[in-house]
């Protein structure tokens, strides 16, 4: 019987699985070959880029097939951003039936809330930070050279810079999930502000090109974030443990036993 069981989650974990990935399938041949195009997409990516550089200036590929794979890319990653709703959908109605009501309460308004405090933090770093971090790298740029960046290598850094700022503008959920499962309170969470502070200039430094203004751009987000998660907790509760034990098994229904 717990086999048959556990054989059904598979079967439904792959079916969930091929749908969000048949929809980000759709989507990446959507964007790339019909609208608006992979190279359109790659453009509009580095425009802030295109902006700080000097008049004339382009950027070079190093590779025989790099014009086409890095668009093609860039048309991947917007697709997964685009079908991301879709994603966390899929993933919350496969674990949804093995939780309590007051779970399920909890668990919608979280997953909206950090699919769009990502989004946020992706559109705070390419409206933002990218335009400012350009401009301050190139003021310094010698005149007698002439930038050209490689596109591989500022689809990294825009990867790189896009997780950063995506997930630091998670914090405000993983406080309020500290707090709200009795974790450590909001006092306790007061009390470690002046280490938050100095772990986030550390981890800005770590994941930020070497330069003072991006670090600092990185960093005074994820303290004022960790602020706004302290001030939302407040209004969180501390769940008390469940004397109830979890339902151990789910039918194929989708119903538990």
């Amino acid at each position: 019987m717990q086999q048959d069981t556990f054989i059904s989650h598979l079967i439904e974990l792959r079916e969930r699985l091929v749908r969000a990935s048949g929809v980000v399938l759709v989507l990446f041949l959507i964007f790339s070959f019909a609208w608006p195009g992979a190279g359109a997409i790659y453009d509009f990516l580095a425009a802030p880029l295109m902006h700080a550089l000097p008049e004339g200036a382009k950027m070079i590929a190093t590779g025989v097939i790099t014009p086409f794979m890095v668009p093609m890319k860039v048309s991947a990653m917007v697709a997964f951003m685009v079908a991301l709703p879709y994603v966390l959908y899929q993933a919350w109605s496969f674990v949804a039936p093995g939780l309590y009501e007051h779970e399920k309460k909890l668990a919608v308004p979280i997953i909206v809330a950090s699919t769009l405090l990502f989004l946020l933090g992706v559109a705070f770093c390419y409206y933002f930070v990218f335009g400012q971090v350009f401009s301050f790298i190139h003021g310094f740029a010698p005149k007698s050279i002439t930038p050209a960046p490689d596109i591989e290598a500022y689809f990294s850094f825009v990867i790189t810079m896009f997780l950063a700022f995506g997930v630091t503008f998670e914090i405000p959920i993983v406080v309020i999930i500290l707090v709200r499962s009795g974790v450590v309170s909001v006092e306790k969470l007061r009390e470690a502000r002046p280490y938050v502070i100095v772990g986030a200039f550390v981890v800005a430094a770590v994941v930020t090109p070497p330069d003072v203004l991006s670090q600092f751009m990185l960093a005074v987000p994820m303290c004022l974030l960790y602020e706004a998660g302290l001030i939302f907790s407040r209004f969180v509760g501390v769940r008390q443990k469940d004397v109830e034990s979890r339902p151990s098994s789910i039918d194929p229904t989708g119903k538990t036993p």
